[in-house]
């Protein structure tokens, strides 16, 4: 199916929905939730997904899976979407978690979700049910990218936070933000992590990561991204971005 909403067909007696849309440049899908679990591929373009405890950059050729229930906004950056909906019984059957997670899709799984919006809606024969049973078991399979940002619920810290991804750099110091919050160095630390289960650093250089995505997606030069976000040089940034990430920079870089 294309270009419908899944309100409009949540009542189908299948274990999955697959339907593919496509979104303008810069369209903004308002905060709001499924019954179902779903799986959202970008074909194309990029997408933001925001939630009330963290946001999630993802490139274009990976997917976001979101949890049942989980309230979310979408930012589309250009995109055509391959939309699983699976049932919550079938998803809890998954390896994926209970907060979004932005996964790697094969080869395999992307032919698979283009071939699935293409199923009659109440598909029932052999062929048709094995290539969604076989969907589920590459979804289980793929790998989930540290492409999230995790915000904590303390205001202050939030708003910390915030102003933080607005412009990211790596060597903002914790004492910093520390002052900002009436604290010592070590005791906001001790609170950074209870707030977001990261520590400050490892949180810092995600951040830079995220936005060092958008910026290598819209195009930006890899050295002119390293010196936005604070490094000495391009390599140094490319040495991190490829720990964090398992890629260089330019696997990001559009052809």
């Amino acid at each position: 199916m294309r270009n419908v909403s899944i309100d409009d067909v949540d009542f189908m007696q299948r274990d999955v929905v697959a339907i593919g849309n496509d979104y303008a440049q810069g369209f903004l899908l308002a905060s709001h939730q499924h019954r179902r679990a779903q799986l959202l591929y970008g074909a194309t373009g990029q997408m933001h997904v925001s939630t009330r405890d963290g946001e999630w950059v993802v490139p274009p050729q990976h997917a976001v899976w979101i949890p049942p229930q989980t309230l979310h906004a979408v930012k589309f950056v250009g995109v055509t979407t391959r939309s699983l909906y699976i049932n919550p019984e079938c998803a809890a059957r998954l390896n994926h978690g209970s907060r979004c997670e932005v996964i790697s899709v094969s080869a395999l799984l992307r032919q698979l979700l283009l071939e699935a919006v293409d199923l009659p809606p109440l598909y029932d024969s052999d062929r048709d049910c094995a290539l969604m049973n076989l969907l589920l078991l590459e979804l289980a399979a793929m790998p989930v990218r540290a492409f999230d940002i995790p915000l904590p619920q303390h205001p202050a810290l939030l708003a910390l936070c915030q102003a933080f991804l607005l412009a990211p750099t790596i060597h903002d110091p914790a004492e910093r933000w520390g002052r900002a919050m009436f604290m010592s160095a070590s005791t906001f630390r001790r609170h950074f992590l209870q707030q977001t289960g990261m520590s400050f650093s490892g949180w810092r250089q995600r951040a830079c990561v995220v936005s060092a995505l958008t910026w290598l997606i819209s195009g930006k030069p890899v050295n002119e991204v390293a010196l936005s976000l604070g490094y000495d040089n391009g390599s140094s940034f490319a040495t991190m971005f490829r720990r964090v990430t398992g890629q260089s920079p330019s696997f990001y870089h559009p052809i």
